[in-house]
């Protein structure tokens, strides 16, 4: 195995893990004020409360179907029902929709923060690279969807013989990056970029993932409350 399989493969999913798990630390010791999604919901609503939904909930489905697909064994899946053929089906069907859904709801955030003046004036450098991996990060994953799973010949490349055993392999200690070699780049390049987003991850607003209010799961725009209520 070469070396830069052991840098690309090892190195630096354990360097973006023990970033994600350290920074987190050092930003609750030292900014538990800046815990928080910096909401501008009070400088502009009207876009948010379309955009906000459609990523966040198309984020969570998309997760959900990458937990199915990676953190869950093939073996489990067919031990419940699942064939392959059943599986090819709701990952490409499911993955298409949760990937688009998150997509849109992501350009309409970013169109918000560029074409609203008092919105834009409140987005950091770090805003602007948590964005731009994401629209990266999604749109990989979308075209890994569609080319590969949905217009690909048969059933379209199994990422659960390679990507899935060396992604658990790193939390069990095994070296598996010999599978990553004949993975197509595309994924490759998602996986690379799934590792970036870790890294920042506790130093960005994605922070408030770990502190949402569960009541406003079905209004996920809403991101203050008053103070008193109206009527006592």
């Amino acid at each position: 195995m070469s070396t830069a399989s052991v840098f690309l493969w090892v190195v630096i999913p354990y360097v973006a893990i023990t970033v994600f798990m350290v920074g987190h630390i050092w930003r609750y010791r030292r900014d538990q004020f800046g815990w928080t999604s910096h909401s501008t919901q009070l400088l502009e609503s009207g876009i948010l409360k379309w955009g906000s939904p459609l990523f966040h909930y198309g984020a969570l489905a998309a997760i959900g179907g990458h937990v199915l697909g990676i953190l869950i064994p093939a073996g489990a899946t067919r031990a419940v029902g699942i064939d392959e053929h059943a599986y090819h089906l709701i990952s490409a069907i499911a993955g298409t929709v949760a990937g688009a859904v998150a997509l849109s709801g992501l350009l309409i955030l970013v169109y918000r923060r560029a074409r609203v003046r008092r919105v834009a004036v409140t987005t950091s450098y770090v805003d602007l690279l948590v964005y731009a991996l994401l629209l990266f990060v999604i749109g990989l994953g979308l075209s890994d969807t569609i080319f590969h799973n949905v217009l690909g010949a048969g059933n379209g490349y199994n990422y659960r013989h390679t990507v899935a055993i060396w992604y658990r392999g790193l939390f069990a200690l095994q070296d598996n990056a010999r599978l990553m070699a004949s993975v197509p780049f595309i994924y490759q390049l998602h996986a690379l970029s799934a590792w970036a987003i870790i890294a920042l991850w506790p130093f960005s607003r994605l922070v408030h993932a770990w502190s949402i209010p569960f009541q406003y799961l079905g209004r996920p725009y809403i991101l203050y409350r008053r103070r008193y209520s109206t009527v006592r």
